[in-house]
């Protein structure tokens, strides 16, 4: 009987730790700092981090997040002048935006998004008080 229990207490755990999963899945990301004449290896890798950190779709995996200099600058300028960047005080130095690509799942966690469908190019506008502040996400989408 003690051998029956300790064998059902096993497949209890080993079926529990199968059906936990994390929505990071940091070790399938891809991860790009790109080249950079505005900021430091380190400061896109800690914006490029708030974003892992931070990153919760339900039923979504994230699976590429980069840095591309040319495209940041011109997202940048716009949030900077029809966006939150028109009214929040923020410098143009402190704004950084990343794009990532991420998965959904059909699991239908997420009913916002279309299961089954991976979704590119995705904006995250990261922004700080000054240059050793920390990047928060204040905007993200399309």
């Amino acid at each position: 009987m003690r051998k029956v229990i300790m064998s059902l207490c096993t497949i209890l755990l080993l079926l529990s730790l199968v059906a936990c999963k994390s929505n990071n899945a940091s070790s399938n990301l891809t991860v790009d700092n790109g080249q950079s004449t505005k900021f430091t290896k380190e400061e896109v890798n800690k914006a490029i981090d708030c974003v892992k950190n931070n990153f919760a779709f339900k039923g979504c995996t994230l699976t590429k997040v980069w840095y591309d200099e040319e495209k940041s600058d011109s997202i940048a300028k716009s949030y900077m002048s029809n966006g939150r960047g028109a009214v929040n005080g923020v410098k143009s130095e402190n704004v950084i935006v990343l794009l990532s690509n991420f998965d959904v799942d059909g699991s239908g966690e997420n009913p916002v998004l279309n299961p089954n469908s991976t979704y590119s190019d995705y904006q995250w506008i990261l922004i700080r008080d000054k240059k050793n502040s920390k990047w928060t996400i204040d905007d993200k989408g399309y």
